[in-house]
């Protein structure tokens, strides 16, 4: 973690590295409002997000709430991508059941 950063992690201003795990209340919105409109424009549209935070557990189950087809990551992270892709994936057929 870069050295600026460490102050506000240890002051609890951001409670996660912002550089690894997506801030989901405020870039998730923002995201949220990209798959929203692209579907609306393209309903076919691949979207998705890569780098450090395609490989974020965290990251993995928000792209997949909000519909994001794929994470793309470093090769060292994918086993625990699509670990919390298959996760996020059972946990989704899991509520549809029970509905």
């Amino acid at each position: 973690m870069g050295s600026f950063l460490l102050p506000y992690t240890e002051n609890e201003v951001f409670k996660k590295n912002p550089f690894a795990t997506l801030d989901t209340v405020g870039v998730g919105q923002l995201i949220e409002t990209a798959v929203t409109k692209g579907r609306k424009t393209r309903p076919d549209i691949k979207l998705g997000i890569c780098g450090e935070h395609g490989g974020d557990p965290e990251s993995v189950v928000f792209c997949h709430k909000v519909g994001l087809a794929y994470v793309s990551c470093s090769p060292y992270r994918v086993p625990v991508a699509r670990l919390a892709a298959a996760q996020a994936a059972l946990e989704e057929k899991l509520a549809a059941k029970k509905k």
